[in-house]
């Protein structure tokens, strides 16, 4: 019998605490019944299986973690808001380490499901915005876009694991990491001519939900870790 106000916002939520708790990988359906108090049959009734409550957490996440970039860099341009979206970035994977793996995992997602998300395609949004900010075009945007998410991935997820070992503080790794992309996108260099290779336009870097590959059965497309 299905639990009265059960939804599955709510296991989703529930499945997304208990992914910072314990980990992503670690999420199961039936951790996730007893964290609501349920039997792990009802929470069929509104989730498929836990491949299809994988990936509603990393939706969830995925607008939490564009929520809080978009508000750091309201009204900011240039070196201002890259420090604000690096910093929102890194403040989301410190407090919700779950939630965050989530949205770098490769997961297979209901592109249903994935159409009503809108934290992906704000994401890609505003990482080009404030790429063109630095006068940058493609194929320059798509490099760039790349190189943010290596460093600000790379360093959160070394940070996590107890990789920098040194008595430096992070912090100021991660501060001089942020003025030096700065000073490379003021001064990007060119880029060379295109291979040949290269025949159209690809689509914007993460932004694969919003072109998916029509030769690809649908529930093969891969979730966007932007």
């Amino acid at each position: 019998m299905v639990r009265a106000g059960l939804t599955a916002q709510l296991v989703t939520v529930a499945g997304a605490e208990l992914a910072d708790a314990v980990g992503f990988d670690r999420v199961s359906m039936a951790r996730v019944a007893q964290r609501l108090g349920v039997k792990d049959a009802s929470l069929y009734a509104h989730v498929r299986n836990l491949e299809d409550l994988r990936g509603r957490i990393a939706l969830l996440a995925a607008d939490e973690k564009t929520i809080g970039i978009a508000e750091a860099m309201a009204g900011l341009s240039g070196r201002d808001a890259l420090l604000a979206y690096a910093n929102a970035w890194r403040t989301y994977a410190q407090r919700h380490p779950g939630r965050y793996t989530a949205t770098q995992a490769p997961l297979q997602i209901d592109p249903e499901l994935a159409a009503t998300a809108n934290g992906p395609r704000r994401a890609v949004e505003l990482t080009y915005g404030l790429l063109r900010g630095y006068g940058l075009a493609e194929p320059d945007l798509t490099d760039a876009v790349r190189l943010l998410r290596s460093t600000f991935h790379g360093f959160v997820a070394l940070e996590a694991a107890g990789g920098f070992g040194h008595a430096r503080a992070p912090q100021d790794s991660w501060t001089r990491a942020l003025d030096a992309l700065h000073t490379l996108l003021k001064h990007w260099p060119p880029a060379p001519a295109p291979s040949l290779s290269q025949s159209q336009s690809p689509s914007p870097e993460g932004a694969r939900h919003e072109h998916p590959d029509r030769r690809q059965p649908a529930r093969e497309r891969r979730h966007p870790a932007l």
